[in-house]
């Protein structure tokens, strides 16, 4: 099994944690965080040992890789580190908020040896798997429209994320996640319109995108990040095919905190057929998404499911939703 060290310990990095209790193919061996309350926390929770200092864990601990989970603005150093000490790298998303940034932690990454993955765990959130899957298989003939949305009330943490220099807001923190599935599902994109709201801050915080992608594929996104107080999390992926549609529909509580309150279920249509509720691995994403990324460490194989040059080009197309957002014109890639 290999040992992994966490690098923030507050909700996503929480998130992580108990992904790895559930693992059989990685443990939790240490975890780094600067508040040391929370991470002391942690540590005793999921019974590892807790650093104050990132790189003082990965000298004194044999890490087979780091695990990052802290604020986006700090993405960048802890990737840096990783490749510094030789260690496999798996970095929560937004991965960064410039092209010049993801470049250096590629080549660092790459200059050391290392494997370096972006944790888009909607790529193994199982109804998008199964949505992939029917796509490939040509089951939806001709497609005429895709539409997701990610809709949420602000998120209760600290006030980093008000900043769009630190954190992109909403646009990279939420909205990405669907740009990034359809980046996955469709290929290269072609060109870019967006509109939106932005907030006192200056994040984008409501902003919905139309890309069409070179294969032809158009997708329209929704993603906002302050809807009404008590507005459950709710997404949505849908794909209408000339043959079949494809509907992914859940709602939660706030910021998926309780899974057991999820409501969801993926449903296809089909002319002449009853509608049917698709099965699905109910196995929790994070773990899928740490298990593939510990086999392909113990493979010795590339994490193809999320490549960093497919990453980097979903930092591409958010900055150029950003140009379109400021000009009111439509971006070619």
């Amino acid at each position: 099994m290999l040992k992994a060290g966490l690098i923030g310990g507050g909700f996503i990095g929480l998130v992580h944690a108990e992904a790895y209790k559930n693992s059989s193919k990685a443990k939790l061996a240490a975890v780094a965080d600067l508040n040391e309350e929370a991470g002391r926390k942690l540590a005793e929770k999921y019974g590892c040992k807790y650093y104050k200092d990132a790189e003082e864990m990965l000298q004194k601990e044999e890490l087979d890789f780091i695990d990052i989970c802290v604020p986006t603005f700090a993405h960048e150093k802890m990737v840096l580190l990783g490749a510094k000490y030789k260690v496999h790298v798996l970095c929560e998303k937004p991965i960064t908020l410039s092209l010049d940034s993801m470049d250096r932690m590629i080549d660092a990454t790459k200059s050391a040896g290392v494997k370096f993955m972006v944790a888009q765990v909607i790529r193994f959130w199982p109804e998008y798997v199964k949505i992939k899957e029917m796509y490939d298989r040509g089951d939806f003939g001709r497609i005429k429209m895709v539409y997701a949305n990610r809709l949420a009330q602000f998120p209760a943490w600290m006030g980093w994320n008000t900043d769009p220099k630190r954190s992109g807001g909403g646009l990279f923190d939420l909205h990405l996640h669907d740009v990034d599935v359809a980046r996955y599902m469709f290929g290269e994109a072609d060109s870019v319109y967006a509109t939106g709201y932005k907030s006192d801050t200056g994040c984008w915080n409501h902003v919905v995108t139309s890309l069409t992608f070179k294969n032809g594929v158009k997708c329209v996104i929704e993603g906002a990040y302050e809807m009404t107080d008590a507005y459950p999390f709710t997404m949505t992926f849908r794909v209408v095919g000339q043959d079949v549609t494809a509907d992914y529909q859940l709602g939660a509580g706030m910021n998926l905190e309780d899974p057991s309150s999820y409501r969801r279920a993926l449903m296809r249509y089909e002319t002449g057929k009853d509608p049917v509720k698709v099965d699905v691995d109910e196995r929790d994403a994070y773990q899928i998404e740490i298990d593939y990324f510990a086999d392909c460490i113990a493979e010795g194989k590339e994490p193809d499911l999320v490549p960093v040059e497919q990453s980097r080009d979903v930092v591409r197309i958010l900055l150029a939703a950003i140009e379109s957002l400021e000009t009111g014109q439509a971006v070619k890639l």
